[in-house]
Protein backbone atom coordinates (compact mmCIF):
# COMPACT_ATOMS: atom_id res chain seq x y z
CA UNK A 1 0.00 0.00 0.00
CA UNK A 2 1.32 3.62 -1.06
CA UNK A 3 0.14 6.19 0.53
CA UNK A 4 -0.08 9.88 -0.34
CA UNK A 5 2.09 9.47 -3.87
CA UNK A 6 2.04 12.95 -6.07
CA UNK A 7 3.24 13.57 -9.18
CA UNK A 8 5.20 17.06 -7.92
CA UNK A 9 7.64 15.92 -5.13
CA UNK A 10 6.79 17.95 -1.89
CA UNK A 11 9.42 19.51 0.16
CA UNK A 12 11.08 17.04 2.75
CA UNK A 13 10.53 17.71 6.32
CA UNK A 14 14.01 19.25 8.01
CA UNK A 15 12.51 18.61 11.56
CA UNK A 16 10.65 15.37 13.11
CA UNK A 17 9.00 15.74 16.69
CA UNK A 18 7.64 13.01 18.69
CA UNK A 19 6.24 12.07 22.19
CA UNK A 20 5.10 9.37 24.05
CA UNK A 21 3.40 8.08 26.90
CA UNK A 22 2.31 4.75 28.44
CA UNK A 23 -0.25 3.86 31.50
CA UNK A 24 -0.81 0.36 32.71
CA UNK A 25 -4.71 1.66 33.27
CA UNK A 26 -6.84 1.02 36.35
CA UNK A 27 -7.23 -2.55 36.67
CA UNK A 28 -3.98 -4.04 34.93
CA UNK A 29 -1.45 -5.08 37.72
CA UNK A 30 1.72 -4.21 35.08
CA UNK A 31 1.90 -2.96 32.07
CA UNK A 32 2.21 -5.16 28.65
CA UNK A 33 2.52 -2.67 26.39
CA UNK A 34 6.50 -1.15 25.29
CA UNK A 35 7.02 1.75 22.82
CA UNK A 36 10.29 2.85 21.42
CA UNK A 37 11.66 5.83 19.30
CA UNK A 38 15.20 5.67 17.70
CA UNK A 39 17.56 7.80 15.60
CA UNK A 40 19.94 5.93 13.59
CA UNK A 41 22.44 5.72 10.27
CA UNK A 42 25.01 2.92 9.25
CA UNK A 43 27.35 3.76 12.22
CA UNK A 44 25.62 4.97 15.20
CA UNK A 45 22.29 4.12 16.71
CA UNK A 46 20.72 6.49 19.08
CA UNK A 47 17.72 5.61 21.27
CA UNK A 48 15.24 8.17 22.24
CA UNK A 49 13.26 9.76 25.00
CA UNK A 50 9.80 10.15 25.73
CA UNK A 51 9.37 13.46 23.94
CA UNK A 52 11.86 15.42 22.01
CA UNK A 53 12.56 17.00 18.50
CA UNK A 54 15.38 16.58 15.92
CA UNK A 55 16.66 17.60 11.87
CA UNK A 56 15.95 14.74 9.63
CA UNK A 57 18.99 15.27 7.66
CA UNK A 58 21.27 12.66 8.22
CA UNK A 59 19.56 9.90 10.50
CA UNK A 60 16.48 7.77 9.86
CA UNK A 61 13.79 7.60 12.62
CA UNK A 62 11.78 4.85 13.85
CA UNK A 63 8.86 3.95 16.25
CA UNK A 64 7.33 0.88 17.63
CA UNK A 65 4.61 0.27 20.20
CA UNK A 66 3.67 -3.17 21.03
CA UNK A 67 0.80 -4.88 22.91
CA UNK A 68 1.76 -8.26 24.59
CA UNK A 69 -0.10 -11.44 25.50
CA UNK A 70 0.29 -14.33 28.09
CA UNK A 71 0.36 -15.67 31.90
CA UNK A 72 2.05 -13.90 34.57
CA UNK A 73 4.67 -11.46 32.73
CA UNK A 74 5.11 -13.25 29.66
CA UNK A 75 3.29 -10.76 27.89
CA UNK A 76 5.38 -8.04 29.77
CA UNK A 77 8.42 -10.04 27.96
CA UNK A 78 7.27 -10.45 24.73
CA UNK A 79 6.60 -6.53 24.13
CA UNK A 80 9.88 -5.83 25.62
CA UNK A 81 11.87 -9.01 23.40
CA UNK A 82 10.15 -7.01 20.33
CA UNK A 83 10.71 -3.69 20.84
CA UNK A 84 14.44 -4.64 21.92
CA UNK A 85 15.43 -6.64 18.66
CA UNK A 86 14.23 -3.59 16.42
CA UNK A 87 17.32 -1.86 18.27
CA UNK A 88 19.31 -4.54 16.49
CA UNK A 89 17.77 -5.67 13.18
CA UNK A 90 16.86 -2.28 11.99
CA UNK A 91 20.42 -0.53 11.99
CA UNK A 92 21.59 -3.54 10.31
CA UNK A 93 19.09 -3.15 7.89
CA UNK A 94 19.84 0.23 7.39
CA UNK A 95 23.57 -0.90 6.39
CA UNK A 96 22.76 -3.26 3.99
CA UNK A 97 20.01 -1.01 2.15
CA UNK A 98 21.87 2.43 2.14
CA UNK A 99 20.20 1.94 -1.95
CA UNK A 100 17.35 0.83 -3.15
CA UNK A 101 14.77 0.63 -0.08
CA UNK A 102 11.63 1.69 -1.42
CA UNK A 103 12.06 -1.33 -3.93
CA UNK A 104 12.19 -3.57 -1.53
CA UNK A 105 10.89 -2.70 1.72
CA UNK A 106 8.00 -5.14 1.99
CA UNK A 107 11.26 -8.46 1.89
CA UNK A 108 12.48 -6.60 4.62
CA UNK A 109 10.12 -5.83 6.74
CA UNK A 110 8.94 -9.65 6.71
CA UNK A 111 12.32 -11.19 7.70
CA UNK A 112 13.09 -8.42 10.35
CA UNK A 113 9.22 -9.57 11.79
CA UNK A 114 10.26 -13.11 11.03
CA UNK A 115 13.40 -12.56 13.53
CA UNK A 116 11.32 -10.93 15.92
CA UNK A 117 8.80 -13.73 16.13
CA UNK A 118 11.90 -16.68 15.98
CA UNK A 119 13.34 -14.59 19.23
CA UNK A 120 9.46 -14.97 20.94
CA UNK A 121 9.32 -18.53 19.82
CA UNK A 122 12.55 -19.35 21.29
CA UNK A 123 11.69 -17.67 24.48
CA UNK A 124 8.48 -18.81 24.91
CA UNK A 125 9.43 -22.86 24.13
CA UNK A 126 12.64 -22.03 26.58
CA UNK A 127 10.64 -21.07 29.78
CA UNK A 128 8.08 -22.17 31.32
CA UNK A 129 6.63 -18.74 32.89
CA UNK A 130 7.01 -17.47 29.23
CA UNK A 131 5.51 -20.35 27.50
CA UNK A 132 3.15 -19.12 25.01
CA UNK A 133 4.16 -15.50 25.05
CA UNK A 134 2.98 -13.38 21.84
CA UNK A 135 2.91 -9.61 20.75
CA UNK A 136 1.62 -7.48 18.49
CA UNK A 137 4.04 -5.19 16.70
CA UNK A 138 3.41 -1.56 14.74
CA UNK A 139 6.20 -0.05 13.55
CA UNK A 140 7.16 3.51 11.59
CA UNK A 141 10.53 3.71 9.71
CA UNK A 142 11.29 7.36 8.95
CA UNK A 143 13.41 8.35 5.97
CA UNK A 144 13.94 11.18 3.54
CA UNK A 145 10.46 11.44 1.41
CA UNK A 146 9.16 8.58 3.27
CA UNK A 147 7.70 6.71 6.19
CA UNK A 148 7.24 2.92 5.63
CA UNK A 149 5.41 0.98 8.10
CA UNK A 150 5.04 -2.63 9.33
CA UNK A 151 2.09 -4.24 11.72
CA UNK A 152 0.69 -7.20 12.70
CA UNK A 153 -1.94 -7.64 15.38
CA UNK A 154 -4.63 -4.64 16.84
CA UNK A 155 -2.32 -2.43 17.97
CA UNK A 156 -2.69 0.86 15.24
CA UNK A 157 -0.89 3.34 12.98
CA UNK A 158 -2.69 6.26 12.22
CA UNK A 159 -2.56 9.06 9.52
CA UNK A 160 -3.18 12.90 9.89
CA UNK A 161 -2.05 14.15 6.21
CA UNK A 162 -1.14 18.18 5.95
CA UNK A 163 -2.87 19.18 3.16
CA UNK A 164 -6.39 17.01 2.82
CA UNK A 165 -8.38 14.60 4.71
CA UNK A 166 -8.96 13.79 8.23
CA UNK A 167 -7.70 10.99 10.48
CA UNK A 168 -6.73 7.86 8.41
CA UNK A 169 -6.10 4.17 9.65
CA UNK A 170 -3.21 2.36 7.97
CA UNK A 171 -2.66 -0.80 9.86
CA UNK A 172 -5.71 -3.08 9.39
CA UNK A 173 -6.75 -4.90 13.09
CA UNK A 174 -6.01 -8.25 12.80
CA UNK A 175 -9.14 -9.91 13.67
CA UNK A 176 -12.26 -11.01 12.37
CA UNK A 177 -13.95 -7.75 13.97
CA UNK A 178 -11.80 -5.86 11.98
CA UNK A 179 -12.22 -7.45 8.89
CA UNK A 180 -16.11 -6.92 9.07
CA UNK A 181 -15.43 -3.43 9.98
CA UNK A 182 -13.47 -2.85 6.77
CA UNK A 183 -15.84 -4.40 4.66
CA UNK A 184 -18.33 -2.09 5.66
CA UNK A 185 -20.40 -4.48 7.77
CA UNK A 186 -19.81 -2.72 11.19
CA UNK A 187 -19.83 0.98 12.09
CA UNK A 188 -16.93 1.76 14.60
CA UNK A 189 -19.29 1.69 17.33
CA UNK A 190 -20.59 -1.84 16.80
CA UNK A 191 -16.35 -3.00 15.86
CA UNK A 192 -15.78 -1.52 19.22
CA UNK A 193 -18.38 -3.05 21.40
CA UNK A 194 -18.36 -6.28 19.37
CA UNK A 195 -17.23 -9.14 22.05
CA UNK A 196 -14.32 -10.76 19.48
CA UNK A 197 -13.07 -7.28 18.92
CA UNK A 198 -9.96 -8.36 21.07
CA UNK A 199 -9.37 -11.80 19.29
CA UNK A 200 -6.88 -11.85 17.59
CA UNK A 201 -5.93 -13.94 14.06
CA UNK A 202 -2.09 -12.96 13.86
CA UNK A 203 0.61 -12.05 16.43
CA UNK A 204 4.18 -12.27 17.19
CA UNK A 205 5.43 -15.48 18.62
CA UNK A 206 3.01 -18.19 20.98
CA UNK A 207 1.09 -21.08 18.32
CA UNK A 208 1.58 -18.60 15.44
CA UNK A 209 3.45 -20.67 12.82
CA UNK A 210 3.81 -17.92 10.04
CA UNK A 211 4.70 -14.58 10.12
CA UNK A 212 2.54 -11.96 7.56
CA UNK A 213 2.53 -8.62 8.43
CA UNK A 214 0.90 -6.13 6.87
CA UNK A 215 3.60 -3.31 4.90
CA UNK A 216 2.83 0.27 3.45
CA UNK A 217 4.34 3.25 2.76
CA UNK A 218 3.50 6.83 2.64
CA UNK A 219 5.25 9.79 1.05
CA UNK A 220 5.40 12.16 3.69
CA UNK A 221 5.56 16.03 3.81
CA UNK A 222 5.85 18.81 6.39
CA UNK A 223 2.74 18.94 8.61
CA UNK A 224 2.00 15.39 8.27
CA UNK A 225 1.30 13.73 11.54
CA UNK A 226 1.27 9.87 12.81
CA UNK A 227 0.13 8.17 15.46
CA UNK A 228 0.69 4.43 17.30
CA UNK A 229 -0.97 3.12 20.00
CA UNK A 230 -1.90 -0.05 21.73
CA UNK A 231 -5.33 -1.48 21.77
CA UNK A 232 -6.10 0.72 24.61
CA UNK A 233 -6.17 4.30 23.61
CA UNK A 234 -9.11 2.93 21.00
CA UNK A 235 -10.91 1.13 23.50
CA UNK A 236 -11.49 4.35 25.70
CA UNK A 237 -11.47 6.81 21.95
CA UNK A 238 -13.35 6.74 19.19
CA UNK A 239 -11.42 8.40 16.07
CA UNK A 240 -13.01 11.99 16.15
CA UNK A 241 -11.72 12.26 20.03
CA UNK A 242 -7.98 11.09 18.80
CA UNK A 243 -8.74 13.67 15.87
CA UNK A 244 -10.31 16.50 18.32
CA UNK A 245 -6.59 16.40 20.36
CA UNK A 246 -4.20 16.30 17.50
CA UNK A 247 -5.72 18.39 15.43
CA UNK A 248 -5.32 21.58 17.55
CA UNK A 249 -1.40 21.17 17.13
CA UNK A 250 -1.93 20.57 13.43
CA UNK A 251 -3.24 23.73 12.74
CA UNK A 252 -0.66 26.18 14.25
CA UNK A 253 0.64 28.03 10.79
CA UNK A 254 4.01 27.14 11.71
CA UNK A 255 2.99 23.42 11.37
CA UNK A 256 2.81 21.05 13.87
CA UNK A 257 3.56 22.20 17.68
CA UNK A 258 2.85 20.77 20.93
CA UNK A 259 2.14 23.01 24.48
CA UNK A 260 1.49 19.92 26.13
CA UNK A 261 2.55 16.18 25.45
CA UNK A 262 -0.30 14.81 23.26
CA UNK A 263 0.91 11.56 23.95
CA UNK A 264 0.07 11.79 27.57
CA UNK A 265 -3.05 13.64 26.75
CA UNK A 266 -4.75 10.95 24.44
CA UNK A 267 -3.57 7.88 26.92
CA UNK A 268 -4.57 9.89 29.94
CA UNK A 269 -8.10 10.77 28.21
CA UNK A 270 -8.49 7.07 27.07
CA UNK A 271 -7.70 5.67 30.63
CA UNK A 272 -10.26 8.16 32.21
CA UNK A 273 -12.59 7.02 29.44
CA UNK A 274 -12.27 3.30 30.31
CA UNK A 275 -8.83 2.22 31.57
CA UNK A 276 -9.58 -1.52 31.63
CA UNK A 277 -6.46 -2.26 29.32
CA UNK A 278 -2.91 -1.03 29.18
CA UNK A 279 -2.56 2.34 26.83
CA UNK A 280 -0.38 3.62 24.68
CA UNK A 281 0.67 6.04 22.32
CA UNK A 282 3.29 8.06 19.99
CA UNK A 283 2.92 10.92 18.29
CA UNK A 284 5.09 11.66 15.39
CA UNK A 285 5.26 15.26 13.48
CA UNK A 286 6.95 16.28 10.67
CA UNK A 287 8.23 20.04 10.04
Amino acid sequence: MIENSPEVSPPYPQKLLWHGWTDRGRVRRNNEDSFLGLRFDAREVQILGKFGEAPTANMDFAFAVSDGMGGAMAGEFASRIAVEKITTLLPRTFRQTASGFQAGFGDLFTELYDQVHRALRYVGGSYEECSGMETTLSLCWFTPGWMYFAHIGDSRIYYLPAREGGLKQLSHDDTHVGWLFRQGQLNEREARNHPRRNVLQKALGGGNQFVDPQVGAVAIEPGDMFLLCSDGLTEGLYNHHILEILRPAAATPDGPAFPENPARELVNTAVERDGRDNTTAVVIALK
